[in-house]
């Protein structure tokens, strides 16, 4: 299952993320990882969330992020929740053909493997493609 949250930059896409990364401390039954550009989240998420800050390992590009997390799962089958904030900005692409494909692959691979995923973006949701919006 993949979960976008989409609306304009300021909007508060990351404190709803918050609050939802927070809640599901209580609700899944294995262990939640929080993926975010920098290390600014680290004092609003409960100690139990593993958060990972995205410039620590260089993740340029959609490719890179698919063994990213293939690789995080390897190593941790107890992973039933992924939370990515700002997608756009790990990825370093706006490109939506190029999201759409990502998400339907994340879709996937959540699906075979139980995972969760809700991934925060910076767009215009009336602007973006319909295999994107049916993930919001």
């Amino acid at each position: 299952m993949v979960r976008v949250i989409m609306d304009t930059a300021g909007a508060g896409k990351t404190k709803q993320l918050i609050d939802l990364l927070n809640a599901s401390v209580e609700t899944e039954h294995g262990n939640v990882i929080c993926i975010e550009r920098k290390h600014e989240l680290t004092f609003n998420l409960h100690h139990d969330i593993r958060l990972v800050a995205a410039t620590d390992y260089d993740l340029k590009s959609i490719d890179v992020f698919k063994g990213f997390l293939s690789g995080m799962y390897a190593g941790n089958y107890d992973i039933t929740h992924i939370f990515v904030d700002n997608l756009c900005k790990i990825v370093g692409t706006t490109d939506s053909m190029e999201i759409e494909k990502f998400l339907n692959w994340m879709d996937v691979f959540g699906e075979s493997n139980n995972i969760k995923f809700t991934v925060t973006m910076s767009a215009v949701p009336e602007l973006e493609t319909e295999g994107i919006k049916k993930y919001c």
